[in-house]
């Protein structure tokens, strides 16, 4: 029995020198661990659950084409996991300590050419470039942000673990995970073109007001004013409903041009009024 008892030992011992050995592996020989619920400057570090991270990016249908940048990116999981997609994607993280691991952890998972991550303040991050921010930040950093979020080209998608940016905007998609115990829903917001203003059409003129997503107003002809019903924004694309009459097309800085489907189906086009 006590050959038994100290050969189990040693099984025990060199399955520990294995785990290390195969963690330091994949994130090189640094000393340095994260802990779940540590502070940081503007954040507490918790890691996204690994089924959240690919409901983020598959909601954000990230593909190639794709410059992912993570906000806070903590041990860089969801900047690797992008670029394992065959995005661009890069990093922002205040920790200096965390930034390396995160860039040993790319070269580990051989995604250091797609994988890019800086050190920095998130609030200062140059994020124009961006077509998807993966994000897992509190409301109130989510929140301040808000309006440099607001500033992005249309279109750009923007995925939160758990939290909603709030103020108002609603997201346009939410799903949770099953089976899951916490940090467990996504949020998926689409910014917005923005189109409050008078467009001119060929008949008449369109005056739209805008609450982030949703579009309000009404459409005038012939001295006659009839309002607008279901407007709706999805990055550049727009659709509302003029007396029955369905309208859809697509913004393109001061014009729109779309499809109207009423009992005829016809084309329309709209220029923005500067004067």
């Amino acid at each position: 029995m006590n050959c038994i008892r100290r050969a189990l030992r040693l099984l025990c011992a060199w399955c520990l020198v294995f785990a290390a050995s195969a963690v330091s592996a994949q994130v090189g020989p640094s000393s340095y661990a994260p802990t779940p619920g540590q502070k940081g400057k503007d954040v507490v570090w918790i890691p996204s659950p690994p089924g959240m991270v690919d409901k983020m990016l598959d909601m954000a249908h990230v593909t190639p084409a794709d410059y992912v940048v993570d906000l806070g990116s903590g041990d860089g999981r969801n900047v690797i996991a992008a670029a394992k997609r065959g995005a661009r994607a890069l990093g922002v993280e205040y920790n200096p300590d965390l930034v390396e691991l995160s860039r040993r952890a790319a070269a580990a998972a051989g995604m250091a050419d797609q994988a890019k991550f800086v050190q920095g303040d998130m609030f200062e991050a140059d994020i124009a470039q961006a077509t998807v921010l993966v994000l897992f930040l509190v409301p109130d950093n989510l929140s301040k942000l808000a309006p440099k979020f607001l500033g992005l080209r249309p279109g750009t998608r923007i995925v939160s673990n758990t939290y909603e940016i709030g103020g108002g905007w609603e997201p346009d998609e939410t799903e949770r995970l099953t089976l899951c115990a916490s940090w467990c829903g996504a949020h998926l917001y689409i910014v917005p073109a923005q189109v409050a203003g008078t467009w001119r059409l060929p008949e008449g003129e369109l005056t739209l007001e805008q609450e982030f997503q949703n579009v309000y107003g009404a459409y005038m002809v012939d001295g006659i004013r009839v309002p607008i019903e279901h407007g709706q924004l999805r990055g550049n694309a727009i659709r509302f409903t003029i007396n029955a009459v369905e309208y859809s097309g697509r913004v393109s800085g001061d014009a729109m041009e779309g499809i109207a489907k009423g009992r005829l189906t016809s084309t329309w086009t709209a220029k923005r009024a500067r004067d």
